[in-house]
């Protein structure tokens, strides 16, 4: 069984990924950073030299690839929603956990992040984190299994409720 963390960036995936991947002995794994390792090359720079299309293919073969292991920690990329075959392929063998956040929360988190191109260009960073998440928020919703708002937690309470969350069964 694998735990699948899915949500925007900023909420939390990585930091607590790790956390719970330690204390439940799983090998975690950043989708991202496996996208960055095949590609040899930055997510922004994939973007800007090959597009958002060939970002989101690379995304959902990795989706794909990681659907067939086992005890696995998986910090999906924020927009691993975009596409429903992602979703069908990790819900195979996982729990996926939607970490949630406010788009005042977010902002404060990534606000100097320049890991990620833009998702909508032209706009504020604020009115991009809140469009977009506007439009994720129902997939995000859809996919998860369970929700957790990380607005006034810290990482280690995120990750004891995940870990509770799997002891439950």
């Amino acid at each position: 069984m694998n735990i699948v963390l899915i949500g925007y960036r900023g909420t939390g995936k990585s930091a607590v990924g790790k956390l719970v991947a330690d204390s439940l002995g799983l090998e975690y794994i950043s989708m991202d950073a496996r996208i960055v390792e095949k590609a040899g090359m930055s997510i922004p720079a994939i973007v800007e030299s090959h597009g958002w299309t060939t970002f989101r293919d690379m995304e959902s073969e990795v989706a794909r690839e990681l659907a067939q292991a086992d005890n696995l920690l998986i910090d999906s990329g924020g927009g691993v929603i975009e596409r429903p075959e992602n979703i069908v392929a990790l819900q195979v063998n996982s729990r996926i956990v939607w970490l949630k956040a406010s788009v005042d929360t977010i902002v404060s988190r990534i606000q100097g992040d320049t890991e990620r191109p833009s998702l909508t260009g032209g706009k504020s960073f604020t009115e991009e984190v809140a469009e977009v998440l506007e439009r994720r928020a129902p997939k995000y919703k859809d996919a998860a299994q369970h929700e957790i708002d990380t607005d006034l937690l810290t990482p280690e309470q995120i990750a004891d409720r995940i870990i509770e969350i799997c002891k439950q069964g």
